[in-house]
């Protein structure tokens, strides 16, 4: 792949822009106007519109754009931990480093990239990196836009370590939505959840679908693999398909903890809602030569 990433439809379009930072952005658009920006710093998705140009990601009006402050919004990718272990900070430092193109990507599955806008990008440890976290891996990233609109993340994460290392990883997906009050998560249903606001007690869920009236941080354990957010006043759902990831991050930090927070407005919490593909609960093992693959799919559908 050359450094402009890849086109798979001659309609479709892809284009590189600079950030306020000079860090490149790449602009992915498909035939029928849809489009996904990614960043370089972090790997991260930062925007996902319809096309009508409808935004579906949530972007603090107070974000920080400044290196090495990830961006509150969009889909931090969070590894290689998630959560309070050790000495690493709590998301991992993916979300701060820059990213780079990946010239030559492993060959995918042909799903992966038929009829798809995609650009491939690369991320290996820094000196750095390696004090804090001393394992060598190459973690690849593919983006990819289909011509239906969805919007796809597929990871390989490979060890090239002499040794075997674990890591956690989480798609930190922040939802634009009407309200929170407004909306439910379905797929939840009788599973087991550790709850971060009880010092991680385990509880099972017992409504039919998740509602939110207050602070909710927790994370869903061996989930389906297809979760749907319901936005009542919107008419839409978002589907959330993953492979790989058999936990479930659910995230909204209402109005005491909106306060705490520097890059994020104190009533942000009502448009936004945290819905995560991740494995959280058990690390992932790779031993030396190891490669782990994980995906996640987003789309949004109209509902009533």
């Amino acid at each position: 792949m050359n450094h402009s990433g890849s086109v798979c439809d001659p309609r479709a379009a892809f284009g590189i822009v600079k950030d306020r930072n000079g860090i490149d952005q790449i602009v992915l658009r498909n035939p029928r106007g849809a489009s996904v920006r990614v960043s370089l710093q972090g790997g991260q998705v930062l925007g996902w519109r319809t096309e009508q140009g409808e935004e579906l990601l949530f972007t603090s009006s107070k974000a920080i754009f400044k290196p090495p402050h990830p961006v509150r919004g969009g889909i931090p990718i969070c590894f290689p931990q998630f959560g309070n272990r050790g000495s690493l900070e709590q998301h991992g430092f993916a979300r701060k480093k820059i990213w780079v193109f990946d010239e030559n990507p492993p060959p995918l599955h042909r799903q992966d990239s038929n009829g798809k806008t995609f650009v491939d990008l690369l991320l290996k440890p820094s000196e750095d990196d390696l004090k804090i976290w001393p394992h060598s891996f190459e973690f690849r990233l593919r983006v990819s836009l289909a011509a239906d609109g969805n919007l796809m993340l597929l990871s390989r994460i490979r060890n090239i370590n002499c040794k075997p290392f674990s890591f956690s990883i989480a798609y930190h997906t922040y939802f634009s939505i009407s309200d929170i009050s407004e909306v439910r998560v379905e797929g939840l249903e009788t599973l087991d959840y550790l709850d971060n606001l009880r010092q991680k007690e385990r509880f099972t869920e017992q409504g039919n679908a998740l509602t939110f009236e207050s602070e909710v941080d927790r994370v869903y354990l061996s989930s389906s693999d297809v979760i749907a957010i319901f936005d009542h006043e919107r008419k839409r759902t978002f589907m959330i398909r993953k492979e790989g990831l058999p936990d479930v991050v659910v995230w909204n930090p209402w109005d005491k903890k909106s306060k705490t927070m520097v890059d994020f407005g104190d009533e942000e919490y009502k448009q936004m809602l945290c819905v995560d593909g991740a494995a959280v609960e058990k690390p992932i093992t790779l031993k030396p030569g190891e490669e782990w693959t994980g995906r996640l799919e987003l789309s949004v559908v109209p509902s009533c």
